[in-house]
């Protein structure tokens, strides 16, 4: 869908000249107003994502429209054009919520690198209002959260499994929430009503696991002074969930292969067998085929785990869910810390999509944690997502980049470079623009320039 532009000048010929260079180089439906009074019409009537607006206007200014503007659409985009000798009257636009501001008379690419940079960022905006309202109707299953196409396949997997009582084998990496997968399909099973015991089987020593597991007659060894259930009995009618099975010795391995064949489990040191009527789910961030091919996991017990597999995507696989949970832990945290609302600028919710995410779920949500806590005001910045020095984890080149027409990715590069580097030196100084233009080697005024353009804003970085 193309974006909608509206022009705001009391010059009719500044209007249709606008109206059509910013046509030529931009893809986008424009409207035009002579008057703020327009102007504010058409806003009321329809939405906008980018308006281009004059300040020396006769009548209504261009300072009090974009008051008006800001009170009938909040999150609407918007730049101020002004001539030479009231960039201070600019400098209050943005103070009063424009998003930047270009001097007339303007160059031509320095307007539309503007423009498309304002876009870009109207559209980010409105992509995130769109997340927060989707998580507000909660757009969720069984506590995970995400829409993205792979996650979707593991919602149908979780229900498809839990009509039925075979066993499960959940696997992927730490934190992508295999222990939400499990907690899931036991909930939509018939067993619902029943215990669901987890086992975390690296913390367990080998003796003890086996012990935890099966239970024990008293005087089975040298502590054992009583009788004690096995978790095997304490899940009984219900759900046992196996965390990191790939972890278990092979002396476990053997006799928890038993008891999924004979549904029975012989306490130690007890000569007779006790039926049990236990589903079983297991999970595992480790290649058990691998490990069956150097005899650390048994290939029979592994086919008996099997039988339904679900795997659950890292999450550098869906990135489409990244802006969606970092709103729902935002809120989560917010409420839980008894703090003020805080948001992620658009910008800044390109780095996120940027990350390589190897703790996944889990890492995302204690750096959402940590920035709830950290951030000075209502705005999370890059400080107080402890990133200050991550700027290196920022690919050189944008991807896709030798798909597109050799100019277009040319100006991309450029732009992506400047971007960076610029950022770069802005978290290095931590916002102060002049100590950023130092230690770039330019003149504060060019640096200024350059973030304009590229609509780079110091407070980000503070």
């Amino acid at each position: 869908m193309k974006p909608n532009l509206l022009i705001v000048d009391d010059e009719a010929d500044m209007l249709n000249l606008l109206k059509r260079s910013i046509g030529e180089d931009i893809n986008c439906n424009i409207e035009t107003a002579i008057s703020g009074d327009k102007a504010i019409h058409l806003v009321g009537q329809k939405p906008f994502d980018l308006a281009l607006v004059d300040i020396r206007m006769p009548g209504m200014d261009g300072i009090e429209i974009l008051q008006q503007i800001k009170q009938i659409d909040p999150w609407l985009t918007v730049v101020m054009m002004t001539a030479h000798g009231i960039i201070e009257l600019a400098v209050e636009s943005i103070k009063k919520g424009a998003y930047d501001f270009i001097t007339k008379p303007f160059d031509h690419e320095d307007l539309m690198r503007l423009l498309k940079k304002a876009l870009e960022r109207s559209r980010l905006l409105r992509e995130n209002l769109n997340l927060q309202q989707r998580v507000r109707e909660k757009e969720t299953f069984q506590n995970f959260i995400g829409v993205s196409p792979k996650m979707q396949k593991v919602y149908d997997s979780i229900q498809i499994a839990s009509k039925t009582d075979l066993t499960v084998l959940i696997t992927g990496e730490s934190g992508t929430g295999k222990n939400l997968a499990a907690r899931a399909i036991h909930a939509l099973s018939e067993r619902s009503s029943r215990p669901c015991v987890r086992v975390s089987c690296p913390t367990l020593p080998e003796n003890i696991l086996e012990s935890e597991l099966f239970g024990y007659k008293k005087g089975a060894f040298t502590h054992a002074t009583e009788d004690r259930r096995g978790l095997f009995q304490a899940a009984h009618g219900g759900t046992i969930y196996l965390d990191e099975i790939g972890d278990i010795s092979p002396s476990v391995q053997t006799k928890l292969l038993q008891v999924l064949e004979d549904k029975e489990i012989k306490p130690l040191g007890q000569t007779r067998s006790i039926s049990v009527d236990v589903r079983v789910i297991a999970s595992t961030n480790s290649d058990l085929r691998a490990k069956i091919k150097t005899h650390e996991f048994r290939e029979d017990l592994f086919y008996r785990l099997n039988v339904i597999n679900i795997e659950i995507p890292p999450l550098r696989e869906r990135k489409d869910d990244i802006p969606l949970l970092v709103q729902h832990f935002l809120d989560k945290y917010c409420t839980e810390l008894n703090t003020e609302k805080k948001e992620i600028p658009p910008e800044l919710m390109q780095l996120f999509l940027q990350q390589e995410w190897k703790g996944n779920v889990r890492e995302l949500e204690n750096v959402i944690k940590r920035a709830v806590v950290m951030a000075p005001n209502t705005e999370i910045t890059v400080d107080s997502l402890g990133w200050a020095a991550s700027a290196q984890r920022q690919a050189l080149v944008p991807d896709g980049i030798t798909q597109l027409p050799y100019r277009e990715a040319k100006q991309q590069v450029l732009e992506h470079f400047n971007v960076t580097y610029i950022s770069n030196a802005l978290r290095q100084s931590r916002g102060n623009v002049t100590k950023a233009a130092r230690g770039c080697g330019l003149e504060r005024q060019s640096l200024q320039q350059i973030m304009r353009r590229y609509g780079i804003k110091s407070d980000t970085f503070r």
